[in-house]
């Protein structure tokens, strides 16, 4: 696997713990080491890995946890450090998100989610993560 498909692994793997409401498999994406932060859509700024992750434990254990699909991810490498651009579509519209990945103990670990309204994303280009998933 080369180093974007993982890349795009590891951001699929964020989604599907989204998805799953996977409080544990949340936690495992993010770095330990390495500074993290999330700003969540109409959310101000969180920081601190602790912090990070009771914003994501209060998401996933709510019964109005949104269902988001996400589109259209394209990675983009510089060294240890890799970002994601990709779409989420919920129910009510679409958000662009960007995630920040750096290498930590040997695998991609996430330190930045940020998402934010656009419109509705042209997907007619081929999802990059279809390739590694498949």
């Amino acid at each position: 696997m080369s180093e974007k498909q993982a890349v795009l692994f590891a951001n699929e793997a964020f989604y599907r713990a989204f998805a799953d409401g996977d409080l544990d498999a949340m936690e495992a994406m993010w770095a330990r080491e390495a500074p993290v932060a999330c700003i969540h859509p109409g959310w101000n700024l969180i920081s601190g890995r602790a912090e990070v992750m009771e914003s994501w434990r209060a998401i996933l254990e709510s019964a109005n946890r949104p269902a988001v699909k996400n589109h259209g991810a394209q990675a983009f490498l510089y060294g240890d450090t890799a970002f994601v651009i990709c779409y989420e579509a919920l129910e009510e519209g679409f958000l662009v998100a960007t995630n920040v990945f750096v290498v930590e103990n040997g695998a991609w670990r996430m330190v930045h989610h940020q998402a934010g309204p656009t419109a509705p994303p042209d997907l007619d280009e081929p999802d990059e993560a279809a390739n590694v998933m498949h």
